[in-house]
């Protein structure tokens, strides 16, 4: 069943009449599109046409998301991973694909599925194989893993709980305003599936790191991460070096989990696009 709005499919026909190489956004959990927007003009500044469609049922705002939590619940990792490949392969030009956190395992599973020429998954939740788990992760993801029905649920992060999992590495003003900036409710079916790939032989959290189509692929870590430690991304990287495929590594000093929307956004988006460059 088709998953694709109408706004996701006009900019699907927008990057498609472009003729340019299309980049495609994938956000993770609590954040929503908007979340990069001003990745979005750095990349179409550099040449490129982009695309950041939602998770499905995604609202349009913040202010709507907080209103409305319900529509995140039920969202599994394999859902969201169908919809993003579906607006990959509604695209002429093979896309480079860019995920943050959740969006970087999914940037992972699309390009083991031969959807991306080029991908950049940064502090990229593990999948089934990654086996390192830091305390400081399962103190990030416990605001959900702690309540089995949260499956099922959508869940908030208090700004204390954002504070930890996301704003650590920047100061108490900058974390407040990213918390009432972007900050929103997200499905808990996704974290469970994760805690529990590795035992789990059916699991939607898994990628096929050895496919030769998977093209180019870089990892981004944030050093002071507390969601997706480097001992994760490292882990998500030896794995990925099994591929034929150029792989590589990249860590950022002194970043946090809000590495894409923080005061030091541009060094990363930089980064990414550097890598993108090179191959697409």
């Amino acid at each position: 069943m088709a998953t694709i709005s109408e706004h996701e499919q006009n900019s699907i026909d927008q990057a498609n009449a472009s003729g340019l190489t299309p980049v495609v956004f994938i956000h993770g959990l609590w954040l929503l599109p908007n979340s990069w927007d001003r990745w979005r003009t750095v990349f179409e500044e550099a040449g490129y046409s982009t695309l950041a469609p939602g998770w499905p049922d995604d609202p349009e705002t913040v202010q709507e998301a907080k209103a409305h939590p319900e529509v995140f619940a039920h969202k599994t990792v394999g859902q969201v991973a169908d919809h993003f490949e579906e607006v990959a392969r509604g695209l002429t030009k093979k896309p480079a694909v860019i995920g943050h956190s959740f969006g970087g395992l999914l940037t992972q599973i699309l390009a083991g599925r031969g959807c991306s020429a080029v991908s950049v998954a940064i502090d990229p939740a593990p999948f089934r194989g990654v086996l390192p788990l830091p305390i400081s992760a399962l103190k990030s993801s416990s605001p959900v893993l702690t309540n089995p029905a949260n499956y099922s649920r959508a869940v908030p992060l208090t700004y204390e709980q954002f504070r930890y999992a996301f704003a650590n590495a920047v100061s108490e003003d900058e974390a407040k305003e990213l918390y009432d900036t972007y900050a929103v409710p997200a499905p808990g079916a996704p974290l469970f599936q994760a805690a529990t790939a590795n035992f789990n032989p059916w699991t939607e959290a898994k990628v096929n790191s050895k496919n030769p189509e998977r093209g180019p692929l870089l990892i981004i870590s944030g050093e002071k991460d507390h969601t997706v430690p480097p001992a994760i991304a490292n882990a998500s990287f030896k794995k990925q070096q099994r591929n034929e495929g150029v792989t590589e590594i990249k860590e950022i000093p002194g970043r946090g989990h809000a590495l894409t929307i923080d005061n030091g956004w541009r060094e990363v988006a930089d980064t990414a696009l550097g890598f993108v460059k090179r191959f697409a």
